[in-house]
């Protein structure tokens, strides 16, 4: 029974729904003029989606499955820990706070 819940189209979807909360959760905080942790959230978004991608199988996957497995783990934690990186190493500028 509980494969059954992911073959339905709310539960094949649930990955993406997660991570897609996480990149609102980040764009809320950025336009709240705190950009630097909603870039850190989005950074985490994406984290998720590697980890999400590596714990769950293809089709439970739904659309955060582009590629193979493998790659889109790498893909999504080497672009996650850029964008954390790059947010929490920013000095100064316009948007400093």
């Amino acid at each position: 029974m509980p494969e059954q819940r992911w073959r339905s189209a709310a539960g094949q979807h649930l990955p993406f729904v997660l991570v897609l909360g996480v990149v609102v959760l980040g764009l809320v905080r950025i336009t709240q003029y705190h950009w630097r942790q909603g870039a850190v959230l989005i950074g985490v978004a994406l984290l998720l989606a590697a980890l999400l991608r590596v714990l769950v199988t293809d089709e439970q996957a739904g659309l955060i499955a582009i590629r193979s497995r493998s790659v889109d783990a790498l893909l999504y934690s080497g672009l996650g820990f850029a964008v954390i990186v790059v947010a929490m190493t920013i000095i100064g500028g316009p948007l400093s706070r």
